[in-house]
């Protein structure tokens, strides 16, 4: 558990997860939502301009999209951005972590980490923005990767004081105001107000993200992580993790393994199974907490052939069975 300056954010684990994960975002098949989920669950309706190819972007009041007929945001990967100033007491499940927020919180997510919200508080007050990739595709051509806090690994939350509040509440206001003008170049001036939120963030928390790749050990690294993180989340028991030992990791990258069990060793001080063996723990976490699947199932779609293979290797990282995980 830790807590970072005035307004705690507290990574939660082991919680009873008969508190934590009452609300009903349990579902036999985790699906990814789309644009189209969104707008028909949120508001019942479409809006007119939902033309991939161009992309989309779209603003809200956090007060206008809450109340006693609110749908519950359920634990899915999004097939969109978010961006969430977001004020009030409530609990983020992001991927198999829980964070738990209280003050301001500016938060940031991608297509690649499946998340919910849990509301713990009635005052809850803030903005979000939700927009496609090919909204910014001639401002970042590499995609939004580029931006630490929706690249892999990132961390998505950064606290706000209150004169940092206000700054980035006058920058959703902005765009609130664009978004509703009749103004020719309103979205150029909308991509401009949205970067300068993402590099805002980066100044008041500094990313370890920003300086990496320094040697090629790193890329080798670097590039070995993305392969890894492509394989997830897993969304249906039909899904199989494939890359699972350092050879297979090796064979896809064209080098030796003993050069990427000794690049990665040096550069994160972990092994290269170390690191498989840790995600596919936290995996195997997040199914067993947010699923129905069967113990078999989700053996089966990460890689293990029978299902006591997967209950020896979860019992050797967590001590407890999964059937015991799952029920504490």
């Amino acid at each position: 558990m830790w807590q970072v300056g005035k307004n705690k954010v507290i990574l939660m684990k082991n919680l009873n997860l008969h508190l934590i994960y009452s609300l009903n975002f349990v579902t036999s098949i985790m699906t990814t939502e789309t644009l189209e989920d969104f707008y028909k669950k949120k508001f019942d309706w479409l809006p007119n301009n939902l033309q991939q190819n161009i992309g989309h972007f779209n603003v809200f009041k956090i007060e206008d999209c809450i109340g006693p007929n609110a749908k519950p945001v359920t634990y899915s990967r999004r097939s969109f951005y978010k961006i969430s100033l977001m004020r009030g007491e409530n609990i983020i499940h992001y991927a198999d972590k829980s964070i738990m927020l209280s003050g301001t919180s500016l938060m940031f997510f991608s297509p690649l980490v499946p998340y919910t919200f849990e509301h713990t508080s009635d005052d809850r007050t803030g903005f979000f923005c939700i927009f496609t990739e090919e909204f910014f595709r001639e401002r970042f051509r590499n995609g939004l990767s580029e931006l630490p806090m929706f690249g892999l690994n990132a961390k998505p939350v950064y606290q706000l004081n209150q004169a940092q509040d206000e700054y980035v509440t006058s920058l959703f206001r902005k765009i609130t105001d664009e978004i509703g003008s009749d103004y020719a170049f309103k979205y150029e001036l909308i991509r401009n107000y949205v970067t300068e939120l993402c590099y805002y963030a980066l100044k008041t928390q500094p990313s370890e993200n920003v300086y990496k790749h320094a040697d090629a050990k790193s890329r080798i690294t670097s590039v070995f992580t993305e392969l890894l993180e492509r394989q997830f989340p897993i969304e249906t028991p039909s899904q199989r993790f494939a890359l699972r030992s350092a050879n297979d990791f090796a064979q896809r990258l064209s080098v030796h393994v003993n050069h990427l069990n000794r690049a990665i060793r040096e550069t994160t001080g972990k092994t290269t199974t170390n690191h498989i063996a840790n995600r596919l723990l936290s995996e195997a976490k997040s199914l067993l907490r947010h699923t129905d699947w069967n113990i078999s199932e989700i053996g089966y779609c990460l890689g293990f052939e029978e299902p006591t293979h997967f209950n020896n290797f979860f019992k050797k990282q967590t001590q407890v069975t999964p059937s015991r995980f799952r029920n504490i």
